[in-house]
C-alpha cells in the first residue's frame, strides 16, 4: 500500500487530477490493542465523506478467528451494499501467464461477481456438532433484486466498453432453484441489450473454457461463490494474484478497491511483496473517479515494468516491493503523454 500511495502522490501532481486522501489505521495492531476493528462512526464517515476507499490486504495470524478482517471487509461489503465485485483478468505480458500461447490468445475477461448474497450470506447452521451425526447446512440465498442488478451491471459495462458478449455462469443442472432464477433474469435483462450476445454456461464448463479459449470470453457475470473461484482462476491465468486488483462497488454510491492476494504473513517484513495489484487498484480507482485516460497510463506503466522484467519473486524477479513501486512511479514521472494531457475530450 505504501507503493500505491507513492504512485498516487505522483498522479496528484497532475493539474487535472484533483486527488486528496486521508490515511486510516485499521490494522491488526490497533485491533489487538483496542479490540476495535472498525467502529460504527468510522463506517458512517466512510459512507458520507469519501468518494472511494483504497483498502490494503487484511489478515493476521495473531487474530486466528479472522474477526478483524471479517468485520472490516465483509462489514464494508454488506453495510455499504457493495453488490458488484469487479475483477479484470487480463494478460499484461505473455511471459507471466501459464497459458500455452498467451500472446496468440489474449485473455482480457471482466468478471462481475454478485457480492452480497449467495453462499456467503451467512444463512445456515450446524446440528450435533462434534459428534458422528453432525449436520452442517449452508444456504445459498438468491433474490430477484440481487440477481437482476448484478446482471444489469455486467451488461451495462459491456455496452459502455464496446464488449459484444456477456456470459452468465451458474450450475442450473444441479442447483435447480437458484439456476432457474438466474437464467430467467438473465434472459429478461439480455432482452434490453439486444446488441450484445448473451450466453449461459455451467461453472465447470466455464472453468475449462477459460483455459481452453481464454480469448473467447469478454464479460462474465455469476454468483458470489462461483465468482470467487473463477476470478482467482482468471487471475492465475493472467499472471498471478500479485497482479490481481478488484473493485467492490455500489454504482453511483460507494466504491472500495483492494488487491485480492491476501496479506501473505509468511513474507511479512521481507520487502518482497508484489505491489502491482495495489497499484492496479489505483488505476481502477482513477477510472471510477472519471479519469480513464490516467488509469490507462498507469496500467501502461505497470505493463512497462513487466516488459522490462522488473518484478518481485512471485513473478520470478529479484526486485523488492519498494524498488518496483519506485520504478513505476518514475516511469509515470517520465511519461510525457501523461503530463501533456490537457482536458478530457
Amino acid at each position: 500500500m505504501g507503493e500505491a500511495v507513492r504512485v498516487l502522490a505522483v498522479l496528484a501532481q497532475h493539474p487535472e487530477l484533483e486527488l486528496e486522501w486521508d490515511e486510516w489505521n485499521l490494522g491488526a495492531d490497533r485491533f489487538l490493542e483496542t479490540g476495535v476493528s472498525i467502529s460504527d462512526r468510522e463506517f458512517q464517515n466512510l459512507a458520507d465523506d469519501y468518494d472511494a476507499i483504497l483498502l490494503g490486504a487484511l489478515g493476521d495470524p495473531r487474530v486466528p478467528g479472522n474477526e478483524h478482517a471479517r468485520d472490516i471487509l465483509l462489514g464494508l461489503r454488506f453495510r455499504l451494499d457493495l453488490y458488484v465485485n469487479y475483477r479484470p483478468c487480463k494478460v499484461r505480458h505473455p511471459r507471466y501467464s501459464p497459458l500455452r500461447d498467451p500472446a496468440g490468445a489474449a485473455m482480457d475477461v471482466r468478471i462481475f461477481r454478485e457480492n452480497t448474497e449467495g453462499s456467503y450470506a451467512g444463512v445456515g447452521g450446524a446440528l450435533r456438532q462434534g459428534t458422528p451425526e453432525e449436520v452442517a447446512i449452508q444456504e445459498d440465498v438468491n433474490t430477484y433484486r440481487g440477481v437482476e442488478r448484478i446482471i444489469r451491471a455486467a451488461f451495462g459495462y459491456a455496452r459502455r466498453h464496446d464488449r459484444r458478449r456477456v456470459t452468465m455462469v451458474d450450475k442450473a443442472n444441479a442447483m435447480a432453484a437458484s439456476g432457474a432464477l438466474w437464467r430467467r433474469v438473465f434472459e429478461e435483462v439480455a432482452a434490453d441489450f439486444a446488441d450484445i450476445e448473451a450466453q449461459a454456461m455451467y461453472v465447470d464448463a466455464m472453468a475449462m473454457d477459460l483455459v481452453r479459449r481464454p480469448d473467447h470470453h469478454q464479460v462474465v457475470v455469476t454468483s458470489n461463490l462461483f465468482g470467487d473461484i473463477l476470478s482467482d482462476l482468471g487471475a492465475v491465468l493472467a499472471g498471478g494474484l500479485g497482479l490481481a486488483a478488484s473493485a467492490n462497488t455500489h454504482p453511483g454510491r460507494h466504491a472500495l478497491f483492494e488487491p485480492v492476494h491476501g496479506s501473505a504473513p509468511d513474507i511479512a517484513g521481507q520487502g518482497t511483496a508484489n505491489p502491482m495489484a495495489a497499484i492496479l487498484c489505483v488505476a481502477l480507482l482513477l477510472d471510477h473517479l472519471g479519469w480513464p485516460w490516467a488509469a490507462g497510463r498507469l496500467e501502461a506503466a505497470v505493463e512497462a515494468a513487466l516488459a522490462d522484467e522488473v518484478g518481485t519473486p512471485d513473478l520470478g524477479g529479484d526486485a523488492g516491493t519498494v524498488q518496483v513501486g519506485r520504478w513505476i512511479a518514475d516511469h509515470l514521472t517520465d511519461d510525457r503523454t501523461l503530463w501533456e494531457r490537457q482536458t478530457d475530450e
